[in-house]
């Protein structure tokens, strides 16, 4: 299994965000298993064309989002991105259960604006 990035110049994407959407999406497609050692940051770098800082600006990205993880100068892997985010996400979802509650909405009204906040962010219709 190897790495794949295509940079598009005219995508009108960062490119610091084409590498952080691909490493992700690979990951989490299981193309990517988790434990697989990415490149360094300058080998990658350089195999794209990029600057060193655009390749650190993704890998801290992907740091953040759980999707990857340094080991010190052992380097950097693949993490369990999937049992990160579920746990990020019903972290989320509780603190959500228990403001709207607060705010007394009925479960019914609670539900259509989780959905409604859904939809936007997916860019979903249904």
């Amino acid at each position: 299994m190897t790495l794949k990035i295509d940079i598009e110049d005219d995508a009108g994407i960062a490119p610091y965000e084409q590498v952080r959407a691909q490493i992700s999406e690979q990951a989490r497609a299981g193309a990517l298993p988790v434990g697989y050692r990415l490149p360094t940051v300058r080998g990658l770098a350089e195999e794209l064309g990029l600057a060193a800082n655009t390749v650190a600006k993704a890998y801290r990205a992907l740091e953040a989002d759980g999707v990857i993880e340094t080991r010190g100068r052992n380097g950097t892997f693949v993490a369990a991105a999937g049992s990160a985010a579920d746990r990020e996400a019903a972290s989320a979802a509780q603190a959500y259960a228990e403001r709207v509650r607060r705010l007394g909405l009925s479960e019914a009204a609670a539900l259509a604006a989780a959905r409604d906040a859904l939809r936007a962010a997916y860019g979903a219709s249904g």
